[in-house]
């Protein structure tokens, strides 16, 4: 990264805290040998089809004023394509594909064709000579939002211990589950209310740190795009003058409280389930252990930060419980210094500018280079103390910042040579490893509005929805090719450690929509 460039996203993390191409509308002519054509709906088989598309395109669609393009798969681009609007079957628009070219990856040949400038809102798909059409898809404003939504009310969804209205929850609805008190691991003659929060697998399982970890992702997208985060997702909470994540969260935190030893402080790690079909199975509040309270502090040392403005009681109770929690760490027999550690520390000094805090701060990064460490958890940190308004190092901050800022021109170095512009394909990453990179990239954009890299965090939103090298979107409800018609494993959204990843990610997309691109 050049030196001036390196200046500018320094100095900004103080500072922090037309459609006028060839359009036409015409009746498709038949040719005397027909196009391949692909079936109108989904065969609805739990097996992957034979027939692939050769034109990918994000099943969903593109926002009116965005950036749209289609891929071809083929040896021999088909030089023209066109864009057929499904409900009179007319060409509104024909393009020019690009030479195409081989991809090592992927072992095939593909090339791109554009249609940007195509803003009709309306129902489309993509046709070319000898490829056949592509699935349909919408071009529309505000495209992105109701998939937002349902990322977001995927939390509700999971909520233990409470009826799931049907006016809320669909087919998911649900009467109150796992009511009962749950015997603790450590005493079995001690029983203990630990009802409530949200089920993190099918199961029932529940785990302190894991509900940290998706309650810390979640309460950062919302304060970098508070505005995209409204009072309207579709939960009981809705119209509360409350943003339902915070209420999301709210119920998750009022769980965690009663995961705290009253006397002691310390934090029972977790709530495990009998396995299905054992009869006369315990629930049980699993040992206290460190991680689980320095996960625990930081999580609700966060809330306390945003939610002070809408019940600082509440917030207050959280911040409480967040320090007792640090400040007891010594009641545990094995204590390793880890990367919670480093976050609970960032998010209490946030809060409170203790300076025993700092120095837990120090200690933490002197101990691991932070680039050679930057993973999930030790990303919140950094990103926190950056973004404190008090008195910070100097040289720390540099380090976390120069850390982040290579890995996101390393992200986007990658997409440039992929032919899905995307850091990679799902053979050699997980899509859990390709969120976290957007999520690393979504934090870097925010910091310094690069057009390159908001274009790379929205060419994944068009990887998981389709355009991909199995044409199957991984969205929920979304798309002709959907993963549930070939797979009864869970999707991105039904995840929640992925959904909040998705939540990330999506939240820049639609902010930048309404509030930046044309």
């Amino acid at each position: 990264m050049h030196g001036i460039k390196k200046a500018m996203f320094f100095f900004s993390l103080f500072l922090l805290m037309g459609c006028s191409a060839r359009q036409e509308e015409v009746d498709i002519q038949e040719p005397e040998t027909a196009l391949d054509s692909m079936e109108e709906e989904p065969d609805l088989v739990y097996e992957v089809p034979v027939s692939t598309p050769n034109i990918l395109v994000n099943q969903l669609g593109y926002i009116t004023g965005g950036t749209k393009t289609a891929i071809f798969r083929s040896e021999e681009m088909p030089g023209e394509f066109h864009v057929v609007r499904v409900d009179d079957q007319k060409v509104v628009f024909t393009g020019s594909s690009d030479n195409g070219e081989y991809d090592a990856d992927t072992k095939e040949y593909y090339g791109y064709g554009d249609f940007s400038d195509l803003c009709e809102p309306g129902h489309y798909y993509v046709e070319a000579p000898f490829l056949g059409r592509s699935y349909s898809f919408k071009i529309e404003d505000g495209l992105y939002d109701e998939i937002f939504k349902e990322a977001c009310r995927q939390y509700y969804y999971h909520r233990c211990a409470m009826d799931l209205l049907p006016e809320y929850a669909g087919e998911k609805a649900h009467d109150a589950c796992h009511t009962e008190e749950a015997f603790l691991r450590e005493d079995p003659a001690v029983c203990k209310d630990v009802s409530g929060g949200w089920h993190q697998d099918e199961e029932g399982f529940k785990s302190v740190t894991s509900a940290a970890r998706n309650m810390s992702v979640l309460l950062l997208a919302y304060e970098l795009y508070q505005d995209v985060f409204t009072d309207d997702m579709g939960i009981p909470e809705s119209g509360n003058e409350i943003p339902d994540l915070l209420d999301e969260i709210r119920y998750e935190a009022e769980w965690m409280l009663k995961m705290q030893d009253e006397e002691r402080g310390t934090v029972y790690a977790g709530i495990t389930f009998p396995e299905p079909g054992e009869k006369g199975g315990k629930i049980y509040v699993e040992e206290a252990d460190f991680e689980a309270a320095m996960a625990f502090a930081a999580a609700l040392a966060k809330l306390s930060y945003s939610y002070q403005d809408y019940d600082a009681e509440f917030a207050s109770e959280c911040l409480l419980a967040a320090r007792r929690a640090f400040d007891h760490a010594g009641e545990y027999e094995e204590k390793e210094a880890d990367d919670w550690e480093f976050v609970a520390a960032a998010e209490l000094y946030r809060m409170l500018g203790k300076q025993s805090l700092h120095t837990v701060i120090s200690e933490c990064l002197s101990e691991k280079n932070y680039a050679e460490n930057l993973n999930e958890i030790s990303f919140l940190g950094g990103v926190t103390y950056i973004s404190t308004r008090g008195s910070v190092k100097i040289s720390l901050c540099q380090e976390i910042a120069d850390a982040l800022m290579t890995r996101a021109e390393n992200i986007a170095e990658q997409a440039r040579g992929f032919v899905f512009q995307t850091k990679g394909n799902a053979d050699e990453n997980s899509h859990r490893d390709l969120l976290r990179e957007m999520m690393y990239l979504t934090m870097i954009d925010h910091m310094i509005t690069n057009y390159e890299y908001g274009t790379v965090i929205e060419n994944h939103l068009h990887y998981f929805m389709g355009r991909n090298e199995a044409a199957i979107s991984y969205i929920d409800n979304v798309g002709e090719k959907n993963y549930k018609l070939i797979s009864e494993e869970p999707g991105i959204m039904e995840q929640l450690d992925t959904d909040s990843m998705l939540i990330f990610m999506v939240s820049e997309i639609v902010h930048s929509y309404r509030n930046e691109k044309p």
